[in-house]
């Protein structure tokens, strides 16, 4: 990957860095020389990210993200443990299927505290370090699922279609305290998850059809776009979404 001079020593914030897409954030960022913590909700594989990667400037903090208290305070240890927060990836989610007869008013609302709200106030967390640093950058992790019309769960593209507007919303608010703000959106991203739960022959099938890019795409593919809208070569990025997803949209 390419090395940003501009990240080395910084202090980056990733939710759900303990596998998948935000696993690949993690060593990436790592690799760069920064401080990195994360959040995610799974000990026993974070715990092995951590023992593995050996490294003095990575810190993790187990999180329910639904727990808006319990980020705060984990937010706070982060910056405690490695110095005020210049980046943050908003990066956990999950895309677990449903049908629209199967939704409840208590599955709606757990969907959208699992896939967006935690995005706004871990956002809204780390604006003081951020200034006090003289500005940093947030970006949020989107779904293409929206964007094609995806069925099959209509809470999680409810919640993924919401984080353009906040990422938006909050470019405007946080710009003049030189907070930028983006979305990047992935495609299909052959996480180990997705392999072992959605990836179909035929699903395989369409995928290659669709795709202008004629591969599939990996964790490494969103690291590498996220590592440069973190950095200082990105600074005349914000309050835009960029799709990361081999040609498919």
């Amino acid at each position: 990957m390419t090395i940003y001079p501009s990240l080395k020593g910084k202090t980056v914030l990733i939710t759900g860095g303990g596998s998948g897409i935000g696993e690949a954030l993690t060593r990436a960022f790592v690799a760069q020389g920064c401080k990195v913590g994360f959040l995610d909700y799974d000990k026993e594989v974070s715990q092995r990210l951590v023992d593995e990667l050996g490294s003095d400037n990575l810190h993790f903090e187990y999180c329910d993200l639904r727990d808006i208290d319990a980020l705060k305070a984990c937010v706070k240890a982060v910056s405690a443990a490695l110095g005020n927060i210049t980046v943050l990836v908003n990066n956990a989610a999950r895309d677990d299927r449903h049908s629209l007869e199967s939704v409840t008013s208590e599955y709606f609302d757990e969907r959208i505290a699992t896939n967006i709200k935690h995005q706004l106030f871990a956002s809204q967390a780390v604006v003081a370090d951020m200034e006090a640093a003289g500005g940093g950058s947030i970006i949020n992790m989107g779904s293409t699922s929206w964007m094609i019309g995806q069925g099959g769960m209509p809470c999680y593209t409810t919640a993924k279609s919401a984080v353009q507007g906040l990422t938006r919303g909050l470019a405007r608010d946080l710009g003049p305290k030189h907070i930028r703000v983006n979305c990047v959106v992935p495609g299909w991203i052959m996480t180990e998850r997705q392999i072992s739960m959605w990836l179909t022959e035929e699903s395989e099938k369409e995928l290659m059809q669709r795709q202008c890019v004629k591969r599939k795409l990996v964790p490494d593919d969103i690291a590498r776009f996220v590592l440069f809208m973190a950095s200082d070569d990105a600074s005349a990025c914000s309050n835009q979404t960029y799709i990361v997803d081999g040609g498919w949209v």
